[in-house]
């Protein structure tokens, strides 16, 4: 990077919509529209997107934008009375010019800091007033870092409860892929784990096996998860690390083909491309009382699978012995 290329990069997106544009040293970028607090591209340093974006998605108020990072709150999904995944990310976030401190590591200069306060229109809706404090950082190492802070601005002295969610789409080979009776896409972390399976009116399982792999539609919420998940891309000898603190639980979904063609912003065969893994908090909602702060955190990382140093997690050493990339 030239001395003369910018950090952070205020520019026009799809349809006119404020974008910023983070950069780092390597080569590495990311992509956020104000419109959501949205992340749309994350990029490593050969210029590969990390992310996936629908071929059909609307960047056009009021749809929410499919694919990225959509921000669920204060509601995930239908649980409640809100529309799905509630209005965060279709609400126009603000630059925070003036961020309370973050514990944030000085070498970090790719990041911005968002923030959405209530209107009255949300008041309507939803009776409650808050500050909702967004940082998207890019690490020179081309970590991907969300850190989000809620905090209950009432004055009414009244509590209020949400759930959350990074509701993150991942780019993957085509997950459909059977290769030598293995799946080319595979989640390791939550095996054994209870979780709750939203094709089945919610009801509750205990996964079995090694790992996820995919065949079919899966839609199910990973209950008391562990702080890192790994998402296994065969094909491309990539494993994408999730690290999560302050959100216990872990979506896992993909429509599949049949759902798929029932998504109007969504291509017939993008199913096949994109894995969504979000960490969240979903089964146990979050109360806060007025002045009281939740942060929720996710760091986002891409290394070769074929990388099995001490660096990494055991987790992701035993990924690379098991699939012999070592």
């Amino acid at each position: 990077m030239s001395l003369e290329t910018k950090y952070v990069e205020f520019c026009k997106g799809i349809n006119g919509l404020d974008k910023i544009i983070l950069r780092e040293v390597r080569g590495c970028s990311a992509e956020v529209y104000l419109y959501g607090g949205h992340v749309t591209s994350w990029k490593n340093e050969h210029g590969e997107e990390l992310l996936f974006v629908s071929s059909k998605a609307i960047f056009k108020p009021p749809k929410a934008i499919r694919g990225g990072i959509p921000i669920c709150f204060p509601q995930f999904s239908n649980l409640g009375s809100l529309e799905p995944h509630g209005f965060a990310r279709t609400k126009f976030w603000t630059v925070d010019n003036d961020p309370p401190p973050f514990p944030t590591n000085s070498s970090n200069k790719a990041f911005i800091d968002l923030i959405l306060k209530h209107s009255e229109e949300d008041v309507k809706i939803w009776p409650h007033r808050y500050e909702f404090r967004l940082r998207i950082t890019l690490g020179p190492g081309g970590d991907l870092m969300l850190t989000s802070r809620v905090r209950n601005t009432n004055t009414d002295g009244k509590s209020f409860t949400f759930t959350f969610a990074y509701h993150t789409y991942f780019h993957v080979t085509d997950i459909s892929e059977v290769v030598l009776l293995s799946s080319e896409v595979r989640v390791e972390g939550l095996e054994t784990l209870d979780y709750l399976d939203n094709l089945k009116n919610r009801e509750r399982f205990t996964e079995q096996g090694d790992a996820i792999v995919f065949e079919s539609e899966v839609d199910k919420v990973y209950l008391s998860t562990p702080t890192k998940i790994a998402i296994l891309d065969h094909e491309r000898k990539r494993t994408f690390e999730l690290r999560k603190d302050g959100l216990p639980d872990a979506v896992v979904w993909n429509p599949w083909d049949k759902k798929a063609k029932t998504i109007p912003d969504l291509g017939d065969d993008d199913y096949k491309h994109m894995l969504c893994v979000e960490a969240a908090c979903v089964e146990n909602p979050i109360t806060l009382k007025p002045g009281e702060e939740w942060r929720g955190r996710q760091e986002l990382s891409a290394v070769p699978s074929s990388y099995c140093s001490g660096q990494l997690d055991p987790q992701t050493a035993f990924l690379c012995d098991k699939f012999g990339f070592a």
